[in-house]
């Protein structure tokens, strides 16, 4: 496991939570997935520069 990935785990992780409280984690993992992928790509460009 990359160190850069723990983003994306954390909001997948968020994202479910808060889809199980509107009754479909789903979408929310779905959601969370695309959230962590960008902020993955923003830090991992910051800290390249």
């Amino acid at each position: 496991m990359k160190k850069e990935d723990i983003i994306i785990y954390a909001c997948v992780i968020i994202g479910a939570g808060v889809g199980l409280l509107f009754d479909n984690a789903f979408p929310g993992v779905l959601i969370g997935l695309g959230i962590g992928y960008v902020l993955k790509t923003m830090f991992v460009a910051n800290t390249k520069e």
